[in-house]
């Protein structure tokens, strides 16, 4: 009987080994060892820190949380696809990580050109999205079961702007706006936005990405006589209105966005000391990179990437990856990406080491819904506040 007892014992052991192997078989990206992760995003061209230098920060974590061990006793590995920014680019690059790499969920979208026109694909292939960088209310509105997103969304950040402006007395407002989709993203809900207010602008200013004079736009917005003005595109536009307009003598104040929230390369693209002294951003990040409470991922990096320099977008991927990491941890050990998805909804209230607010996944898919904003201080990065939006 013992002998017997014992081999049935065996026999259900390597049963049960059997089932697991099985069922992590089962899910894609998943073994008992490892988790992998796809991402997509520009690698290369003009706007390759949206996508490169975010996905080097979530590889950061990933290679932080596996010397711990991974999660649950899996590693996990990020599989990267160049998307060059364009539709057709972002298409064929999530078509690749779910059906040739067979990734377990993605984390990415650098540009939201490109993420908007990939998300029927992810959509309709059920595999878990987690947006980092891209900021399109699109991506995630109308809510999917399956995309999620830790960046502030176009709206939020659009409504945000106009708040600090009368939050500080403005009384002329004027907008300068990309009119591709990534600016109409922005542009469009912050008109909206202002009707419901019962607003109007003074001006409204069309920047293009690759504008290398802003002379006109400045001469129209002085006349204006707009006091506040409202910057909707991307480092070099704003960088090329904001040192014409100086040239000119016009000083309003300006108010961008995330897109242009790494204030140190904004000013060394202007090229003028003092530049900056009127301008704010919403941040997705509190501080500069070169802030003290950023050291051990200033170190990490240099230990993956030796030749990079820790940035916003950096961070930024850091902090999309804390998350992520969170939301794996609470689906548990016996992984599938039905688990994963309704683990998100156990995000609440929850205080990563970098996002300047709190993270809810719980009951929204928009899980980042507190703008701040910072300034340049003397070449330093501050904090210079929030806003209520109302």
């Amino acid at each position: 009987m013992k002998q017997l007892a014992s081999t049935m014992g065996v026999a259900l052991a390597f049963a049960c080994m059997a089932t697991a192997g099985a069922q992590a078989a089962d899910v894609p990206g998943v073994t008992d060892t490892e988790i992998k992760v796809g991402t997509f995003g520009p690698l290369t061209g003009p706007v390759y820190i949206y996508g490169k230098l975010t996905m080097n920060g979530v590889e950061v974590y990933f290679n932080k949380l596996n010397e711990k061990g991974g999660i649950h006793g899996r590693k996990l590995v990020l599989v990267r696809e160049d998307d060059l920014c364009k539709p057709e680019g972002a298409i064929a690059a999530v078509k690749k990580l779910i059906y040739e790499d067979k990734v377990f969920a993605i984390i990415g979208g650098g540009c939201s050109n490109s993420t908007l026109a990939a998300r029927p694909e992810i959509e309709k292939a059920g595999v878990p999205f987690h947006v980092f960088a891209a900021v399109a209310d699109g991506i995630v509105d109308p809510p999917a079961a399956n995309i999620y997103t830790t960046q502030l969304t176009a709206t939020i950040e659009s409504h945000a702007q106009i708040q600090w402006a009368l939050d500080r007395g403005a009384k002329k407002l004027a907008i300068v706006s990309q009119h591709d989709a990534w600016g109409r993203s922005r542009y469009e809900p912050m008109l909206q936005d202002l009707k419901r207010r019962g607003l109007q602008v003074v001006a409204d200013e069309e920047v293009t990405v690759d504008q290398n004079d802003g002379t006109a736009q400045a001469l129209r917005l002085k006349s204006s006589g707009a006091d506040a003005v409202m910057l909707l595109g991307y480092p070099k536009a704003a960088a090329v209105l904001i040192r014409d307009s100086i040239k000119i003598g016009y000083k309003p104040i300006w108010i961008g966005q995330t897109a242009i929230q790494d204030l140190p390369a904004l000013q060394g693209l202007i090229g003028i000391d003092g530049s900056l002294a009127n301008f704010v951003s919403i941040t997705t990040i509190p501080g500069h990179p070169d802030n003290p409470q950023y050291a051990e991922w200033r170190k990490l990096l240099k230990n993956t990437f030796p030749n990079d320099e820790l940035s916003v977008f950096n961070l930024m991927g850091i902090a999309a990856a804390e998350v992520f990491g969170k939301v794996v941890d609470a689906a548990g050990k016996e992984l599938t990406r039905e688990k994963f998805l309704a683990a998100y909804n156990t995000i609440d209230n929850f205080k990563s080491s970098i996002y300047p607010g709190p993270i809810t996944c719980k009951g929204q898919h928009k899980c980042n819904q507190s703008p701040a904003f910072v300034k340049l201080d003397n070449n330093n990065v501050v904090f210079a506040g929030t806003v209520v939006l109302k």
